[in-house]
């Protein structure tokens, strides 16, 4: 298959050159053809014998000439983007420059930088999201590399980046969130919430930003364990965008018990608690737990805090269930330099790429052959993760998730900071997402 997929790309090549064509021509709306005669180059391939289809396909692409290209990435996660960038450019001589967006807005902000020529060449984003992107026409799909990232990376994070059949992303790590805990402070690790709040009751103190615990409260993301015991989003695993479970009697006992925390542990609005906020408590040493991811783990032990990592509490009788999900490097329709993405995408998702994530910021790797690495099973930290993980719920990837996050959120704010009904509350915010999906204006 890689010779005649190697072979076809040569005559490509010679039909490209010789109709002067632009290397991102072609419609740009819901694209899901692969462009690979297009968009890939090919080096001498003297050596299609070789066994080894990682080292061959390396080979086989070479850069652009001039090639530049710009990678969004999270603050919190960009020290291993700024890592793995300079053996990129080492190795294959591309100038490689960041812009600091969050994973979560990458979508949103490809959609207008993206066809004005504006946005990064090779986005991060989580697969929740891949479904607007790929409806969109944002980003093409892994063709080059399919069979190898398929081969390497977990079935879960495979099918997790794959929409309507077709591989687009590379995947990066799978994560999901947990409790930090400082073991200089807690010496048994609450089971539940109730076991939370009566720690609290003895340890907070505002005045000197003492707290039992902290999250991000205003961030459905972090927010859906409330809701997870006796609620959903989207039945069928996600895929029915008409069986919206957020208002289900369970979900409305779980946000109201969540409204019920503010007095008891945070006394302050939710847009007063941010990752930077929690951040600084922890690591003086006043704020007891913080639930959190792994993209985490690196600042904590550069700080040299003595933390363990364990499940989350559980929530009304009932095991909290996080979101979990599928981080991946995904390449810009719309680049001038698609080859050099795609090299930089499959570079920096590779075993040794994933090793390098993990040991500068924790991440999980989702390669098969990294996930089973001594450094990564034998950590304790990981294992707190990985035991919530068992218990964890896998965002939905269709595009209507896109509808869900202001209206939940809203009905989070509203209950927290202004007590609202949770009932009429969540009420509220499903038949907003039900309008969204059928169109309304």
């Amino acid at each position: 298959m890689k010779k005649l997929l190697t072979l076809t790309m040569i005559v490509a090549l010679f039909f490209v050159a010789a109709c002067g064509s632009n290397n991102n021509g072609g419609s740009t709306g819901g694209n899901t053809q692969t462009n690979t005669p297009e968009t890939t180059n090919t080096a001498n391939n003297s050596n299609n014998s070789s066994n080894n289809a990682a080292d061959e396909a390396i080979e086989e692409l070479v850069p652009e000439e001039g090639a530049t290209l710009l990678i969004w990435e999270s603050k919190e996660e960009r020290p291993f983007v700024e890592a793995i960038a300079k053996e990129f450019t080492e190795k294959y001589g591309v100038e490689i420059k960041f812009e600091e967006v969050g994973a979560g807005d990458q979508v949103n902000k490809l959609m207008t930088d993206g066809p004005a020529g504006l946005g990064a060449d090779v986005v991060l984003f989580p697969h929740d999201n891949l479904g607007k992107a790929v409806t969109a026409g944002l980003v093409l799909p892994n063709d080059f590399y399919e069979e190898e990232t398929k081969t390497a990376n977990s079935e879960i994070a495979v099918n997790a980046v794959t929409y309507d059949g077709v591989l687009y992303g590379y995947p990066r790590s799978v994560e999901t969130y947990a409790l930090f805990y400082n073991k200089d402070i807690i010496t048994e690790v609450p089971k539940t919430f109730d076991e939370v709040v009566e720690f609290a009751s003895t340890y907070n103190d505002v005045a000197n930003n003492k707290f039992a615990i902290m999250w991000e409260v205003g961030n459905f993301y972090f927010n859906y364990p409330f809701v997870s015991t006796g609620g959903y989003v989207y039945g069928n695993n996600g895929q029915d965008k008409d069986d919206i479970g957020l208002n289900t009697p369970g979900a409305v006992e779980g946000l109201a018990y969540y409204g019920s925390l503010k007095e008891k542990l945070l006394p302050m609005n939710s847009g007063d608690i941010s990752y930077d906020i929690k951040k600084g408590f922890f690591t003086s040493g006043t704020l007891a737990m913080d639930i959190n991811g792994p993209w985490t783990i690196g600042d904590y032990r550069n700080e040299g805090i003595n933390f363990g990592v364990a499940k989350l509490p559980d929530i009304n009788g009932q095991p909290a269930s996080s979101f979990s999900g599928i981080k991946a490097w995904y390449v810009n329709y719309f680049t001038k330099y698609p080859i050099a993405a795609r090299l930089f995408a499959h570079f920096a998702s590779t075993k040794e790429a994933q090793l390098k994530n993990f040991e500068i910021t924790g991440a999980l790797p989702a390669n098969i052959e990294a996930a089973n690495d001594p450094s990564v099973i034998s950590d304790e930290i990981v294992k707190g993760f990985l035991d919530q993980f068992e218990q964890s719920t896998p965002m939905p990837a269709i595009p209507e998730m896109g509808n869900v996050w202001d209206p939940i959120a809203s009905a989070f704010s509203e209950v927290w900071n202004n007590g609202a009904d949770a009932k009429t509350a969540l009420d509220n915010a499903v038949q907003q997402i039900k309008d969204a999906n059928n169109g309304a204006q």
